[in-house]
């Protein structure tokens, strides 16, 4: 009980010198609260979406495949027929045809796309009254007409449309324009979709180019007929065909799920890392704190063990106050980590994405792991001082505070780092030495974290010396106040160390992300230049195949030498090894080899696109052992099997069209049906001599009512690629941003915590003339060099690890390093003004601290 009572003296009598480190464990709780929050959120949105789109079963195609987009653009069908033995089962209250089609795009009257740009699908469909699950018509009526459609409400608001605006449904097997008759709102939360019903006769048309087919049969159940028992009805009613796929709306339902699960599991366990580096930054701050405090309390804790109190006691006193401060910071990291949620949630809707508050879940999982983490982590951070504490001798009532470490273990703790930091770049330098990217993954991994570690053990070490380099470059431009401050950061190298490595961290990773980046753009500019001969690129960003009515508008376009065709098809492969192997075999036209000039080690790339050749990439060549002149048997999976002969083996040293296997677009056909043959998914384009100008204006007007599709010349290609890679970069230091923030309050925290314990001194300079304004300047000037220190053992370390994890994506072909100069000297110089962002409070209070008192304070 004495113990408790202590530890809650302490605790409230310096509640705040604790808080900044209470804010870091908010800080960290509340990302990975947030991030669990919304993942689960995320998770009931989808699952009660598919439970309600999901009739009591669903009878589809066997073949019909997971991809939103299909490769010949239409969805797999069944005949009409099917729906009326169906609803002749046991059971079956009513079964009806249904037309879903993702494959499409939806304009308005003016050409501009209504669907959604965050990766939610655009849905064709034709409205059954299974659509009343999760549907309701809030205005007009349903389509009756082949000229008549009805558009979801999010849609319709987001895009300003109404009733007698014209749409035009965009597919491969043609346009249909429309008029709005009809607006129904989702009943259940919409994640972003844009969806538009057509009239049944016109969906079959013109979503599946026939009439008198279903993408699938929706089926209700009669009244105490289980999902269960109406499936096996439904089968039996098939003569148990194999040619069908039976679900139950469980069953279809965990299948939407699935489709949607590696998406969430992905975001979710990245956003943990993040949450991860901040709660690994935030152990420094904690460190640094009870460190302090323990310094700071040398003589009243020695006077606890005069008075009896054993060293388990003193030890368990720290240890609870870090229990405190963890349940503090804990909790309230709790509640932040929800209203982070709802903010994204918020921030997600802006950009498209709608999730509703009302599906907030928050499992009571999500409380529990918040603060058994942050407690944990918390007291295993206060777990050194705490044994620093209870190693205090009575003898130390005698003493001042602060008394300086033992030598011994400054020396232990140098050598340790020295062997842990030679260990990780080690691992760095065997990283550049191996020929297996999966192999070199992990010696990269490895020299990571060891040299991380190394960094953080040898700081104090570091400190030392880069603080008496940037002392002479900086701060010795400010004469006495700047050595002062030179002599404040270098009083102690292990707090310094400690509070720099703090900002080490997240700066280490930004400039190896930075490296990484720019070293994938350099590279990718550098191959486009040595091997992208075309003039023009068409494709779309969504994944939309190049539907036909746009690829004709692109072959009229006049100051065109040739446009080619290239079309990608699933298919398995009999090697002359025997083995059997599922690829993808690109179709093109000969044209091809000149707009993409692919290195050939053997054979001639030509005479793949003759008749019943391929060629193969050499990775595939030389694990199956394949050479010119050998027969490989393709079995098209929309077609049949056709025997290819190898008339050239490519180079797979390349990022473009890596490991690609060519075909000639005719030898395709010739073993493909024209209605499963597949449409392009990109196009090229070359511009007659001295009119790429005109040609690329007028390839661009040719394609104006074709929105989802970008004309690119090279310039815009690259351009598109860095501002692809400049986002994704801008999202992670987003995230990264969280763990600056913490150690920014490490800096704040050991500034303000360093005043007080230097407030004697304080005093004594002031009484013999330093001005207060001196006074804020050596404590800013002392913030600013931590802050540098911290930056450039960052920096530094963050371009190393960068450097080797370019080696291995040389291996995959980027092979240029490209080290950001820009962005790292802009990181260098932001830290100063971190530093003296950091300095404002702890330098007014020193600046307002009465002389007298400070004088005769006991420290």
């Amino acid at each position: 009980m004495t113990v408790w009572k202590t530890s809650m003296r302490n605790f409230l009598a310096h509640k705040g010198r604790m808080a900044l480190s209470a804010v870091a464990v908010m800080l960290s709780v509340a990302f990975v609260c947030g991030t669990l929050v919304l993942t689960d959120t995320m998770n009931t949105t989808f699952d009660k979406l598919f439970a309600a789109t999901s009739a009591d079963v669903t009878v589809s195609p066997k073949t019909a495949g997971t991809d939103d987009v299909p490769e010949n653009g239409k969805p797999e069908a069944l005949p009409a027929s099917v729906v009326a033995e169906v609803a002749g089962a046991d059971g079956v209250k009513k079964a009806e045809g249904a037309v879903v089609s993702m494959a499409v795009t939806l304009v308005d009257g003016h050409n501009k796309n209504l669907g959604s740009d965050t990766g939610a699908p655009t849905i064709a469909s034709n409205w059954t009254e299974n659509e009343l699950r999760s549907m309701e018509i809030t205005s007009g009526h349903a389509p009756r007409g082949p000229t008549e459609a009805m558009i979801d409400a999010d849609t319709a608001e987001k895009h300003g449309l109404k009733l007698g605006d014209e749409v035009r449904t965009i597919a491969v097997t043609g346009d249909t324009r429309a008029r709005i008759t009809g607006i129904a709102a989702f009943t259940v939360t919409n994640p972003g979709a844009a969806v538009v019903y057509l009239e049944t006769a016109t969906a079959q048309q013109k979503l599946l180019g026939a009439p008198g087919v279903f993408t699938h049969i929706s089926v209700t159940a009669e009244a105490g007929v289980g999902d269960t028992e109406l499936k096996k009805n439904v089968a039996s009613a098939l003569g148990g065909s194999a040619a069908y796929k039976l679900q139950t709306q469980k069953e279809a339902a965990a299948a939407g799920k699935d489709s949607m699960g590696s998406f969430l599991d992905v975001m979710k366990y990245a956003m943990l890392g993040f949450a991860g580096i901040a709660f690994l930054v935030g152990v420094f701050l904690i460190v640094n704190t009870f460190s302090m405090l323990v310094a700071q309390r040398t003589r009243e804790i020695g006077l606890m063990r005069a008075i009896g109190s054993s060293r388990k006691q003193v030890n368990r006193s720290v240890l609870v106050e870090a229990v405190l401060l963890g349940i503090v910071g804990s909790v309230l990291g709790v509640g932040a980590g929800i209203g982070l949620a709802v903010g994204l949630m918020k921030l997600m809707g802006a950009v498209g994405m709608e999730l509703s508050t009302e599906d907030l879940t928050i499992a009571w999982t999500t409380p529990v792991t918040g603060l058994v983490l942050g407690i944990v982590v918390t007291v295993l951070a206060a777990y050194i001082p705490a044994r620093r504490a209870g190693k205090v001798s009575p003898m130390a009532a005698l003493r001042d505070a602060g008394t300086p470490a033992d030598a011994r273990s400054g020396w232990i703790r140098a050598a340790l780092g020295l062997v842990l930091t030679g260990a990780g770049a080690a691992g760095l330098w065997a990283t550049t030495r191996v020929d297996d990217a999966g192999e070199g993954s992990l010696y990269l991994g490895l020299g990571v974290v060891l040299t991380l570690v190394g960094f953080v053990v040898i700081g104090p070490l570091l400190a030392g010396a880069v603080v008496r380099v940037l002392g002479v470059v900086v701060l010795r431009l400010f004469g006495p106040v700047g050595r002062l401050a030179e002599r404040n950061a270098l009083r102690n190298p292990r707090r310094t160390g400690a509070t720099g490595a703090a900002l080490m961290i997240g700066l280490a990773l930004v400039a190896c992300l930075s490296v990484v980046g720019s070293s994938m753009v350099a590279s990718a500019t550098d191959e486009l230049d040595k091997s992208v001969g075309t003039d023009f690129i068409i494709q779309s960003n969504t994944g939309q195949l190049v539907v036909p009515q746009a690829a004709e508008a692109i072959e009229k376009v006049p100051g065109i030498e040739h446009v080619t065709d290239y079309k990608v098809l699933a298919a398995k492969l009999t090697n002359p090894d025997g083995s059997t192997v599922d690829e993808h075999v690109t179709a093109a036209d000969p044209t091809y080899p000149q707009d993409l000039r692919r290195k050939t080690v053997a054979g001639d790339l030509a005479k793949a696109y003759d008749a019943d050749s391929m060629s193969v990439g050499s990775d595939y060549a030389a694990l199956h052992r394949i050479e010119v002149g050998d027969e490989i048997a393709v079995a098209f999976k929309a077609g049949d099997t056709a025997k290819l002969k190898v008339a050239a083996i490519t180079s797979d040293d390349t990022t473009v069209d890596q490991g690609a296997m060519y075909v000639n677009v005719t030898t395709a056909e010739r073993h493909v049906a024209a209605d499963r043959m597949p449409e392009n998914m990109i196009m090229f384009a070359s511009a007659e001599d001295g009119k790429e100008k005109e040609a690329y204006a007028a390839l661009k007007s040719s394609l104006a009512e074709y929105p989802q599709y970008k004309v690119q010349n090279q310039a815009d290609f690259k351009q598109d690629l860095k501002d692809q890679i400049g986002q994704l970069l801008n999202i992670v230091y987003g995230l990264l941003a969280l763990a600056i923030i913490v150690a920014v309050l490490g800096v704040v925290n050991t500034l303000a915590l360093s005043v007080v314990e230097r407030t004697r001194e304080i005093g004594l300079m002031r009484a013999i003339g330093l001005s207060r304004r001196q006074l804020r300047r050596m404590i800013r000037l002392e913030s600013v060099v931590i802050a540098l220190f911290g930056a450039l053992l960052g920096l530094g370390l963050g371009m190393g690890w960068g450097a080797s994890a370019q080696k291995l994506l040389a291996l995959e072909g980027l092979g240029v390093l490209e080290i950001p100069w820009p962005t790292i000297l802009t990181v260098f110089v932001a830290s100063a003004f971190v530093g003296l962002f950091a300095a404002l409070v702890p330098a007014f209070r020193a600046g307002r601290m009465n002389v007298l008192n400070a004088i005769a304070t006991d420290g």
